[in-house]
């Protein structure tokens, strides 16, 4: 219960930031002049508040929803799109089953609610994949991605173009999102499916949104902004098109996934043991405690003991004890940290693992960028962080250092 309480109060004043920052973003959005690539609609969706089947519940409980657009598919090409949604999630149906348990009740629980695993979904990844579907899942590479570059060439040349992506998702739902640019106009037909009892697919929704701008990066980020952003919605959507190798994804999750640009300064500033007290801060821990652990770490009472946290962090960073006693407000008096907890902040930067090279002395430096969707950008910032992997299976953080790319390298304390 107290681990539920905690994660209830950290994640519910994030929930509130993502909150507060969409309603003001839709404000600025309505008092703005919109912009739109060439080849699309000029015509904004606004918010409406109805008295329908179609509301949708705000997070304050308050029913809004919008005008769902005109689609520009017939009712035959909607049908078909559904059908073919349906007839992929059929193909996995195998994988699915394997995720059927029995509930307390003796009840057989299916796939809406039970979480795939990673080889689960690249299992459907692959399985689609191979039938010529284009196909992904997160943190792995989409297969048959040549599909969405030649939609989008075909875009950018004025011309009529269509691509559908089928996504599995750890909840155990599935999905596809079909691009279509028609007539000038660019919308996307999103298609939701759940399972019944026997694993049998049922579509749950099927709706129809303009897409207000759209661009495919050199480095290959497909990332686009839908004309109208629902409740709880993200600014920026975005698929990784362009494949990144298996090594560089590893090297991702296990070094640098969960590091934040926006709440300490380890990746926004250029440091090494000679300077390294100077990025030393409390909120560090939890995110440092979660790559050594894998878990989400739980405060019991005000402080941390010295053991956990001296041990932790002299592991990670070349910090001795003494600096960590002078930068993290330790408590001599009950040999303990006082707890910071690291308030994650709405839709930031993540870094991504690009390029690396095996030093001789038995470190990595990694080439890293900053991904920045909400500003557009998959090449915000580049990194190079130096690690050493220890044979435990932990590493230590050498230095880094950080170059400005297509954005402002950001500050901590100025959002």
């Amino acid at each position: 219960m107290e681990e539920m309480k905690w994660i209830i109060k950290k994640y519910g004043i994030c929930f509130l930031l993502a909150l507060s920052l969409t309603v003001i973003g839709c404000i600025v959005w309505e008092k703005k002049e919109a912009v739109y690539p060439a080849g699309s609609r000029g015509v904004k969706v606004p918010f409406v508040q109805i008295d329908s089947q179609e509301q949708i519940e705000s997070g304050d409980g308050a029913p809004y929803a919008y005008t769902e657009p005109e689609c520009v598919l017939s009712m035959d090409e909607q049908q078909k799109l559904q059908n073919s949604a349906v007839s992929a999630a059929e193909m996995c149906a195998g994988v699915y089953s394997a995720v059927e348990s029995v509930n307390d009740n003796g009840e057989i629980r299916y796939a809406s609610t039970i979480e795939l695993t990673k080889q689960q979904r690249k299992d459907i990844v692959n399985l689609l994949g191979d039938n010529g579907m284009v196909c992904v899942s997160d943190d792995m590479n989409m297969r048959n991605y040549e599909e969405v570059e030649d939609f989008y060439s075909l875009y950018c040349m004025g011309q009529d173009a269509q691509v559908t992506i089928y996504e599995p998702f750890t909840d155990g739902t599935f999905s596809s999102r079909t691009f279509v640019c028609r007539h000038g106009i660019l919308q996307t037909y999103y298609i939701g499916i759940g399972w019944k009892k026997n694993g049998i697919p049922v579509i749950e929704s099927a709706r129809t949104n303009d897409i207000a701008e759209i661009r495919l990066t050199e480095k290959g980020y497909l990332i686009y902004t839908n004309a109208v952003i629902v409740a709880h919605g993200n600014l920026k959507e975005y698929y990784r098109v362009k494949p990144l190798p298996e090594t560089c994804r590893e090297f991702t999750r296990k070094y640098v996934s969960g590091l934040s640009y926006v709440s300490y300064n380890v990746l926004i500033t250029d440091w090494d043991s000679r300077n390294v007290e100077e990025i030393i801060r409390p909120c560090m821990f939890e995110d440092i405690y979660r790559i050594h652990t894998g878990e989400i770490f739980v405060p019991d009472g005000e402080g941390i003991s010295s053991e956990l946290y001296e041990s932790i962090m002299m592991t990670y960073f070349p910090v001795t004890a003494e600096q960590l006693r002078e930068q993290c407000k330790y408590d001599a008096d009950t040999d303990t940290y006082k707890y910071e907890m690291s308030i994650s902040q709405p839709l930031p930067p993540f870094p991504e693992v690009v390029d690396y090279i095996e030093n001789g002395d038995g470190t990595l430096t990694l080439f890293v960028d900053g991904v920045w969707p909400d500003y557009n950008s998959d090449y915000a910032f580049t990194n190079q962080i130096v690690v050493r992997p220890l044979g435990n299976g932990a590493f230590r953080y050498l230095s880094n250092t950080i170059q400005k790319q297509e954005m402002d390298i950001p500050v901590v304390g100025n959002r």
